[in-house]
């Protein structure tokens, strides 16, 4: 679509493709155990560091064979091309006719000259308003002190600094108190400032369009919960406008000085790294922000320099795609093992499944095969006590990701929390046979009958794959690293399948049919169930 990205190769007319699907079909019946048992090598050949990360993927259902095919497949559909376009600024956002730089927010790659003397202007303007809220310049209408924030926005605009400044607030107490509103449901925003004192708390607008329903909702409340509160209408004191649309966040009451760029180059759900990342500097202060920036710069640089073969990144969009792909494995459970990573799993939901949730190529062909898989996950060990269980004796197919930080000094704890994450890991591969079960259950005293009715219970399949990532240390710049690297799979993904992982033109279609419902306009081009239930809907007053 645009002639600075090397030409499109469908990955399923490459020879290395036909090899993977020969791979495929072995692997399908196949044990992984049966793959340690011939191959001393396996653990170092399946695992990879890349800066304080490290990843085994061991476990998974592939082989050093594997890997290699799937490397030669990247090479194929000219990845590395790829790589470097995005680092260059080419527009590999191809549907929307722009480059996707959210690495320059972070030092990763360079600004685009036309925006240099803007995007300057924007980071300093960043770093004075994170220095005037540290040091109590910043006032409200009262003239008191604004030393708490409130973030609305939604989506990209959420889940990142709600990630971010939640995993941070578990390494370190926060300098001031940030909470956040995304959900159109009124309930949101009453029940996020209930205890605040209106009078010191500052609104953070983030919206790329400025135009996103919840985030102006939630706008509108929060004046109004101002003016009920403070007694005056002129509350524009209590806000600032993060936006790529400045002229709409002026018709909307903004004076210039309260609004901070967002560049057009930058997606909405790789924004953390932007002026969107400002919940984080007002909590925790600008260095923190700028040691979380480095940790994703350190990423790019080894994304973008590291060969393929030792390109952690690389791997982990490689490996997710065997599994979507080619093994049409299609759920991913992720796992952080750390109540500061709660969010986690919704944050990689939207980065994985808004970006490569799609079939559309783009030479115009249909992907003919599953894309993105389904994203979902809960930090552990809640999620032992909620979902495992499927896990080990469900009908399934899924891969699991552990992500286990661990901390310098790591404590008892932390061992015990790591221990746990390692131990069910291993525990899903091994499984139980039917005589261990025997055997088990012997050992409890029970009766040849009882033994022989409850074995088949006890029965663990086992063979579930899944991929462990641990850190070396834990802290802001870490977590950046973690976050970047997980942002590179998805590019590499969306890449090798030909998609733009960069647009999300789909979820354009509900919101228009709900401006449809909420003018009153014809329901004539609905289905008669959701006619039906509109009906319902205005007849409840």
């Amino acid at each position: 679509m645009t002639d600075s990205l090397p030409p499109f190769v469908a990955p399923e007319q490459t020879p290395e493709w036909a090899e993977l699907l020969a791979s495929a079909d072995a692997w399908v019946a196949r044990r992984i155990t049966d793959a340690f048992a011939v191959d001393a090598t396996r653990v170092d050949a399946l695992s990879l560091p890349a800066g304080a990360l490290w990843l085994d993927a061991s476990k998974q259902a592939w082989d050093a064979d594997v890997l290699a095919r799937l490397l030669a497949l990247a090479k194929a559909v000219r990845l590395p091309d790829g790589i470097e376009a995005l680092f260059a600024g080419a527009e590999v956002n191809f549907t929307e006719h722009r480059p996707a730089l959210h690495m320059v927010c972070r030092g990763g790659a360079a600004v685009p000259p036309p925006d240099r003397e803007r995007f300057t202007a924007t980071e300093a303007h960043l770093e004075a308003l994170t220095s005037a809220f540290h040091q109590g310049e910043l006032r409200g209408a009262t003239g008191a002190r604004l030393d708490h924030v409130v973030n609305l926005g939604i989506g990209g605009s959420d889940l990142g600094p709600r990630l971010v400044c939640e995993a941070l607030s578990h390494l370190e107490p926060p300098r001031h108190g940030v909470r956040f509103v995304a959900n159109l449901d009124p309930g949101d925003f009453n029940t996020t400032v209930r205890g605040l004192e209106a009078a010191r708390t500052l609104f953070v607008v983030s919206s790329k369009s400025f135009g996103t329903a919840e985030t102006l909702a939630n706008l509108e409340r929060a004046r109004a919960w101002l003016a009920r509160e403070l007694g005056t209408h002129e509350t524009a004191a209590h806000f600032l406008a993060i936006t790529s649309n400045p002229d709409k966040a002026r018709a909307l009451g903004f004076a210039a000085e309260r609004i901070l760029w967002l560049p057009p180059w930058v997606g909405g759900r790789y924004s953390l790294w932007s002026a969107v990342g400002l919940p984080v500097a007002l909590a925790f202060g600008w260095a923190r922000f700028l040691e979380l920036r480095a940790g994703a710069r350190r990423m790019d640089q080894h994304f973008r320099t590291a060969p393929l073969e030792r390109n952690l990144p690389v791997w982990l969009g490689l490996l997710g795609l065997w599994n979507a792909s080619l093994l049409d494995v299609s759920s991913c459970a992720v796992l952080p093992y750390d109540q500061g990573l709660a969010w986690f799993p919704a944050w990689l939901q939207q980065l994985e499944m808004e970006s490569n949730g799609k079939r559309c190529r783009r030479d115009g062909s249909l992907v003919p095969y599953p894309t993105a898989a389904v994203v979902w996950g809960m930090n552990g060990t809640l999620g032992q006590h909620a979902f495992h269980q499927l896990f080990y004796q469900g009908t399934r197919r899924l891969t699991l990701d552990f992500i286990v930080p661990l901390p310098r000094p790591l404590d008892a704890g932390r061992r015990a929390l790591a221990q746990h994450a390692l131990a069910q890991a291993g525990a899903l591969l091994a499984g139980r046979t039917r005589e261990e079960a025997r055997a088990a259950l012997r050992a409890q005293g029970l009766s040849p009958a009882e033994i022989e009715a409850l074995a088949p219970h006890h029965e663990i399949p086992g063979n579930r794959p899944s991929s462990v990532l641990l850190t070396d240390g834990w802290n802001a710049g870490v977590l950046g690293e973690l976050l970047a690297a997980y942002e590179h799979a998805t590019f590499v993904r969306g890449w090798i399948w030909g998609i733009d992982p960069f647009d999300q033109y789909g979820v354009e279609l509900g919101k228009e049919l709900a401006r449809t419902l909420a003018a009153g306009g014809t329901l004539a081009g609905f289905d008669p169930s959701t006619r039906a239930l509109a009906a319902r809907l205005d007849a409840h007053r």
